[in-house]
């Protein structure tokens, strides 16, 4: 979209540029039929007040008027073409604008949705460790720097949960005799995965 946006915008300049060249074209185009029109105008009228008395000059006259008139038509039709230059660069001109203005909106909109969704993020990741600070409130101070350092050590996991005798944490089975071990083990000792060392955490699950 960036790579758009730019192609656009320096479409749009030049596009801008070229509107501004053929509207002064326009302006020159029509200052120069009014300039012979204006001649016309005062020839003819000096013929029709009867100013003019040598038979040639008349007829020079006569002859100049007609050529005004050719040069008038030339002019507006000069003067046409230009017209529909500038409505075609017109034209193109606003359909660069409305894109970029899309663009502009779309880049817009994106940015809101980027915002909105770091400030969800954000807002999650708030509500997360103001529930582990709640729990970890409730954990001996033992058991919460064990699981502190393991975490460190292990990429972050410092506790599997032991679901169908595989460990969460290290993905392995564990060993029947560990197994048989855990089965026996008061609901209050802290188990230890014997592969990666990790805590774990026995649920209804577990296989034993």
């Amino acid at each position: 979209m960036g790579e758009r946006k730019t192609d656009v915008s320096s479409l749009l300049g030049q596009a801008e540029t070229e509107v501004s060249d053929l509207e002064r074209e326009q302006r020159k185009a029509d200052a120069d039929v009014e300039q012979v029109k204006s001649r016309r105008v005062r020839n003819q009228a000096r013929i029709d007040g009867g100013m003019i008395g040598d038979p040639k000059q008349l007829q020079a006259m006569q002859h100049e008027i007609v050529a005004l008139d050719k040069r008038i038509s030339d002019l507006e039709d000069e003067e046409l073409m230009v017209m529909e230059r500038l409505e075609a660069a017109q034209a193109e001109r606003d359909r660069l604008a409305a894109e970029l203005a899309e663009i502009q909106k779309g880049g817009s909109e994106q940015l809101a949705a980027r915002d909105a969704a770091v400030a969800e993020i954000m807002e999650k990741q708030q509500a997360a460790r103001s529930e582990r600070a709640s729990l970890a409130a409730d954990i001996p101070e033992d058991l919460l720097t064990l699981y502190e350092r393991l975490r460190a050590q292990l990429g972050g996991v410092g506790v599997g949960a032991l679901h169908h005798k595989r460990c969460g944490g290290c993905q392995l089975n564990v060993g029947a005799s560990d197994l048989a071990r855990f089965a026996s083990a008061p609901s209050d000792e802290v188990l230890r995965c014997e592969e990666c060392n990790r805590i774990l955490v026995r649920t209804h699950e577990s296989g034993l």
